[in-house]
């Protein structure tokens, strides 16, 4: 399958985020009534939870005000902070690159899965995504259901379009979609989080969103897609979308505030770091009503 591959080029690297266009920027600035703005990350510390395949998040400090108390000398009375982080480029909100998946050796639009080396990609990298400004389209599938998701749920295409249909609108090409399952919502805090049961898209709601011109696709789950895979498939959706289709995905959204304020359509702003040749990047989007 090779979706989209072409379509903007043999060199291109951006993939669906091509449908951004400038009148769809000028579009989605006018959906702000309110000028709220919502962000839709988690906060990122020690106790993010993570797969056990992934290392946990470290945050030390090389300076602080206990230094100081402590007798650490200073010139002329000026003190300061200093820390750092070490995460995992997938952990808490984040967007896969993409480079991030592929199979039968090639990544989208025809780039080799050999040009992913020990010190990142050659092409496709996460620095390549630049700043995301879009219509933002909220699919609550809570709200629709009236409750969160169970484990194992699969969001079907009917499913998305009843959910569309509540919106009062289509997707447009270049939309970001964001899709509210309730996983996280479910989880209690301080336990223990099962990454290999979520409820999530099935491959036939995918190919929805990526025929309607989805520029983007996001889920307040880690996976985007349903955990456990349909038997005989590892991450189908994640290799239809991202490799064929060339469309990011953002996992780990935090939705219910949004769905809160009631919001459908918005503008969507989401900008990764610019982490040369990175499979992915945290990342804080955010919606502004």
């Amino acid at each position: 399958m090779k979706e989209n591959w072409g379509r903007w080029g043999d060199a291109d690297e951006s993939g669906a985020l091509n449908l951004i266009s400038e009148e769809q920027i000028t579009k989605a600035a006018g959906l702000v009534r309110l000028g709220h703005v919502v962000e839709l990350a988690q906060v990122i510390s020690p106790a993010l939870p993570l797969p056990q395949f992934r290392p946990n998040v470290s945050h030390f400090m090389h300076r602080s005000g206990a230094d100081y108390a402590a007798g650490h000398s200073h010139r002329s009375g000026f003190q300061y902070a200093d820390d750092t982080l070490l995460l995992p480029l997938h952990s808490g909100t984040h967007i896969d690159a993409l480079c991030h998946c592929w199979y039968s050796d090639s990544m989208y639009n025809g780039f080799s899965a050999a040009e992913v080396r020990g010190n990142g990609a050659r092409h496709l990298g996460v620095d390549k995504i630049g700043p995301i400004v879009t219509r933002g389209l909220l699919l609550d599938f809570v709200t629709l259901t009236g409750s969160p998701l169970e484990d194992g749920f699969t969001i079907s295409a009917e499913m998305v379009h009843e959910a569309l249909e509540k919106t009062g609108t289509t997707i447009q090409p270049g939309d970001a979609v964001l899709l509210r399952t309730g996983w996280q919502e479910r989880q209690t805090e301080g336990g223990d989080v099962d990454f290999n049961a979520e409820p999530g898209i099935g491959l036939e709601a995918a190919m929805v969103l990526a025929d309607g011109g989805a520029a983007i696709v996001g889920a307040d789950n880690y996976s985007v897609e349903v955990l456990p895979f349909p038997e005989g498939t590892i991450f189908p959706v994640h290799q239809r979308l991202i490799r064929d289709f060339g469309i990011p995905l953002m996992e780990g959204l935090v939705l219910e505030p949004l769905a809160q304020h009631g919001a459908t359509s918005f503008l969507f702003v989401c900008v990764p770091l610019k982490i040369k040749g990175g499979t992915g990047s945290p990342v804080n989007p955010v919606a502004i009503l």
